[in-house]
Formats: C-alpha cells, structure tokens, sequence
C-alpha cells in the first residue's frame, strides 16, 4: 500500500525536509499562531532549524505538543528530549536538528527568540 504524500507548506520549507514540513502542518492543524522558521545552519552547528509557534493557553500548547509528537512518530521520528510539557509556557522539543519551540504567547514576547537569533535566516510559513 502505497501512503500519499501531503503537499509542502510552502515551496522554501518543501527543500527543507521532511520532518520540519511534519511539525509544522501539525501545529497548524492544532492552531498554532506566529508559525516561524529559522534556518541555523549558517549560525550554529547545533541544529539545522528552529520550529518556533505559539498557543493561546496551556491546553493548546499541550495539544500542539502533542499532534507534533503524534506526527513525527509515525513517521518514524522520535523526539531526543522534551522539556516544559506539564507547565507548558515554553514547551522545547528536541529532534536533533530540528528543534520545536512551542511557547504561550506570553512567554514567547518575554524570550524572543527571533530577536536573540537575529542572524539566523527566517522562513515565512503562510498564514
């Protein structure tokens, strides 16, 4: 049997992989809002790309952690390490190099992480 592949977000993430493309469409499919895409691999070797996305409460970032989860283990991705899950302001989850930054929208103001890695080339993901 044969398994239908979805089509790229957007034609910058389609080069970017698969697992990126993933993440983003389950965060999308949860609401997720602000989705951004930071490309490091020109500013640190310690992963290739950031997932940053907000929730709006705590049982939306928990759902949001969730369907990524869901979505790249079926994919046969599994996640390194996940931190922040039970309070669920900044909720990181590592897959070596992609790393998803689910944050409640306060916290994501408060840490800004666009702003610290400025010098990192962001992808836009459609609305």
């Amino acid at each position: 049997m044969r398994r239908e592949r979805p089509e790229p977000i957007s034609p910058e993430l389609a080069s970017v992989g698969e697992n990126l493309a993933i993440a983003t469409r389950a965060a999308r499919e949860k609401k997720a809002v602000n989705l951004t895409v930071l490309d490091l691999r020109k500013v640190t070797s310690f992963a290739d790309y950031f997932l940053i996305c907000s929730g709006t409460s705590t049982r939306q970032v928990q759902a949001i952690v969730d369907a990524i989860l869901e979505k790249l283990r079926e994919a046969g991705t599994r996640p390194l390490h996940v931190e922040g899950y039970e309070v669920a302001e900044w909720t990181l989850i590592d897959f070596g190099d992609l790393i998803v930054h689910v944050f409640s929208e306060s916290a994501r103001e408060f840490y800004d992480l666009e702003r610290l890695w400025r010098d990192a080339k962001r992808i836009e993901i459609p609305e």
